[in-house]
């Protein structure tokens, strides 16, 4: 969260916030990605990144979406494939 400086309280953070790169590349680090800003300008350069507005030609990312994109890019537990289901494993 970020603070009001004036009044010193926490903003509530929007998913319609719209975030620079360096913020995008900071608020990504939450989910475990690690992406420089220069590597979210190439991402979505070549489509496989988070998507952006372009205000004023200066790319700006949501929050929510930003964060939707985030959470799609985690493919929860996986074993490997030679190893089948744990219902199928036997005990030794």
């Amino acid at each position: 969260m970020t603070t009001d400086q004036d009044a010193g309280e926490p903003v509530a953070e929007r998913d319609d916030d719209l975030l620079t790169r360096n913020q995008a590349s900071e608020f990504l680090q939450r989910f475990g990605i690690r992406m420089k800003p220069t590597t979210l300008a190439r991402a979505w350069s070549v489509g496989n990144g988070p998507p952006c507005r372009h205000i004023r030609g200066k790319p700006l990312y949501p929050r929510g979406v930003l964060r939707g994109w985030a959470e799609a890019q985690d493919s929860g537990l996986r074993r490997a494939s030679w190893e089948g289901p744990m219902d199928e494993r036997r005990a030794p």
